[in-house]
């Protein structure tokens, strides 16, 4: 059987504003994070004071493996500073289980939604 994993990033900038979508597909390995780490750093790179809004789409998600979970870890622990918001949509088994380890690791927001309407809403909000 073919499992199908893995994160989809998106970002935009607006000076120092960052909007970061994530969508979350399946259980996430070592592999997926050797991928979007690079990237969540290269978008944030060289930004004094970046102000990020998040928006993770956790419909589809599944958990992680050993390792990504630490990877997950070690990314929360460089860059939850920056964190603004972290809006979670998704899969209720691992919502609240998510929203409750970020807000460990980061310095702003987390809140979980039923809707992805309810949930944009909110990080657009001030």
């Amino acid at each position: 059987m073919y499992t199908t994993h893995g994160l989809l990033f998106e970002v935009d900038r607006d000076g120092d504003n960052f909007f970061m979508e994530l969508k979350a597909i399946g259980k996430l390995t070592h592999q997926d994070y050797e991928q979007i780490t690079p990237l969540i750093d290269d978008a944030l790179e060289g930004v004094a004071n970046p102000k990020v809004n998040v928006y993770f789409d956790g419909s589809e998600f599944e958990g992680w493996e050993l390792q990504a979970a630490w990877d997950d870890l070690k990314l929360g622990l460089k860059h939850g500073k920056k964190f603004h918001r972290i809006a979670i949509y998704g899969n209720q088994r691992w919502m609240d289980i998510v929203a409750k380890i970020g807000s460990w690791f980061i310095s702003g927001e987390v809140k979980c939604f039923d809707t992805p309407f309810d949930a944009l809403a909110w990080l657009r909000e001030e």
